[in-house]
């Protein structure tokens, strides 16, 4: 399935997901009304709207967290039924939190069946979907026809994903050959397709029926097919160029305009802007919350500090932020005074060669070591969370001297604004090697969304609250 399509699939699923929990909501109720039970059963119309636009967005809010709507397409039903029953419990489970805060004194059968009905029209309607889907478009839709250009082991892989995506409707049509003389007469994939001369194109045009041709040729190929792509253009043909012969494995690509200039763009980072815009805003607003909330403790941090051990409260450093920006990192001190001169004296005793890690420092101070522990240390972090220079989630921040020694591939952890917690915070913390580390940090970068973020978060609480995993 196209990117594209498969984000239409993820919309029109959640969709569907609204209208059935509210029709799951709404039988629940009339099924209860309709029970004889010792108690009476109604609810208010104001309550009523209150307990079901929260039940059905805590029910799709599980999807996204559960990432059910990426599975969907799969069509196997013992992962249809897990996923849809885990949606369900996660909905159930936020749902009597949400009337046990609010006192709303909800009838316990209606709750049972309201998520029994939940169940079991999202398992129905998710197994036939496939199937439904089929029909519609076999009788409104029809097939679309694809030629793919290239005869290379890259286009007859294309060709394969092509042919998995006939469900969709695609229907691959043939090759198109722009050197005929080295090119195969045939090629055999699960079916047998002809390969025709790519200046054949004009008639294959004319004499059948082509909805888009994707261009699968080396790039130094590309140059030489100018008059191909103007007729596919005139035409109105649909055009599509894999680019897969960039070296770019990490890379999302796309394309934007400069003007009237088109890019094809490579960015091996996220780059969705109205994304980064929510992550930004719940960064500021939790970051204001927390700083007004602590701020009583911090100070009785501070003077904590203070009173066990000479030297300021708050440790200032340089470390290196988004794309390799240089800012001054807080946090309150640890170590004793002069800790930093002292790194030569215990750098045989780290467990890392790239960043330092030294179990038992002798240069943490008996306060120190708790407020490690417990990550009070990092508290100060919130005010760098609120300049910008950081975020809750991202990769944590490395001083300049650590960036030097990064190979090639780890500096790509610079490309994400650094943050207070991250996959290898939730996942071992402090036990993990170095190289564990950078791949978690890349994992996070390649995977990340705004329901991963939170995920993090709420695994970190824990983590820290019990001081686990840390040294």
């Amino acid at each position: 399935m196209f990117s594209r399509q498969r984000r239409k699939a993820r919309f029109l699923f959640g969709l569907s997901d609204i209208l059935l929990t509210a029709l799951a909501f709404e039988a629940a109720y009339q099924t209860r009304s309709l029970l004889h039970l010792e108690r009476a059963f109604f609810i208010v119309v104001p309550t009523k709207a209150l307990v079901l636009g929260f039940s059905v967005g805590v029910w799709l809010l599980s999807g996204l967290w559960l990432g059910v709507y990426e599975r969907l397409d799969a069509g196997d039903p013992r992962v249809i039924l897990r996923d849809s029953f885990r949606q369900c419990a996660y909905g159930a489970v936020a749902l009597i939190l949400f009337e046990f805060v609010l006192r709303l004194d909800l009838s316990r059968p209606f709750l049972v069946l309201f998520v029994v009905y939940a169940w079991v029209f999202l398992f129905l309607f998710r197994l036939f979907s496939g199937r439904m889907a089929g029909a519609i478009r076999r009788e409104f839709g029809g097939p679309h026809y694809v030629m793919v250009a290239g005869t290379s082991e890259r286009a007859r892989k294309l060709g394969e994903a092509l042919e998995r995506s006939a469900h969709y409707g695609i229907r691959l049509t043939g090759f198109l050959a722009p050197d005929p003389d080295t090119a195969p007469a045939e090629i055999r994939l699960a079916s047998t397709y002809k390969v025709y001369p790519i200046d054949r194109l004009p008639q294959l045009l004319r004499d059948g029926v082509i909805d888009e041709i994707i261009f699968s040729v080396a790039s130094d190929t590309l140059a030489g097919l100018e008059d191909v792509f103007l007729l596919c253009d005139e035409e109105g043909v649909r055009t599509r160029v894999a680019v897969d012969f960039f070296p770019h494995v990490n890379s999302e690509v796309y394309l934007e305009r400069l003007g009237f200039t088109p890019l094809l763009t490579f960015s091996a980072a996220p780059h969705d802007e109205i994304r980064l815009l929510v992550k930004r805003s719940t960064d500021v607003a939790i970051a204001t919350a927390g700083l007004v909330v602590l701020l009583p403790f911090m100070l009785a941090v501070a003077l904590l500090v203070r009173l066990t051990s000479p030297g300021p409260a708050i440790f200032r450093q340089v470390r290196c932020g988004l794309n390799g920006r240089r800012f001054l990192f807080y946090k309150f001190r640890s170590m004793c005074a002069g800790a930093e001169q002292m790194k030569a004296e215990v750098m045989h005793l780290s467990t890392r060669k790239t960043a330092t890690k030294i179990p038992d420092d002798p240069r943490l101070t008996r306060v120190g070591r708790y407020l490690r522990k417990f990550s009070i240390d990092e508290w100060p972090q919130l005010w760098n969370v609120l300049r910008g220079d950081m975020s809750l989630v991202g990769p944590r921040p490395a001083v300049p001297d650590e960036v030097e020694q990064y190979q090639t591939w780890q500096r790509r952890r610079l490309r994400m604004r650094p943050g207070l917690t991250c996959l290898w915070a939730v996942s071992g913390r402090d036990n993990l090697d170095f190289e564990t580390w950078m791949r978690m940090d890349m994992q996070y970068i390649d995977n990340w969304s705004l329901a991963l973020d939170w995920k993090i978060i709420l695994r970190t609480i824990p983590r820290v609250v019990t001081g686990r995993g840390a040294n």
